[in-house]
């Protein structure tokens, strides 16, 4: 039974894995410095999907964590939101 239950997690985390890194973006760094200028809903995406980005990054030059071309503070604001920085994305454990 307890094998039963670890394969069925490890699929799932797998699968998981593969549905999210779909969502990461890869842009050209230099074309980022030019152009769309990401806001509060852009930093809000970007926190979501940021775990992902990151293990992404570890392997491959071509994504990034943060937007180069933001607005500067609301962006930083939806990311913090996204990443759950704020304490939103919290549960509350019974003791």
């Amino acid at each position: 039974m307890r094998t039963s239950k670890f394969f069925t997690l490890t699929i799932f985390v797998l699968f998981a894995i593969l549905v999210l890194s779909s969502c990461a973006e890869v842009q050209n760094v230099d074309a980022c410095k030019i152009g769309h200028t990401y806001g509060f809903f852009g930093g809000l995406w970007h926190g979501i999907i940021a775990p992902v980005s990151f293990v992404i990054s570890l392997f491959s030059d071509n994504v990034a964590v943060w937007a180069v071309n933001n607005n500067g503070g609301w962006y930083t604001f939806g990311f913090l939101i996204g990443v759950g920085g704020l304490g939103f994305g919290g549960s509350k454990a019974s003791r």
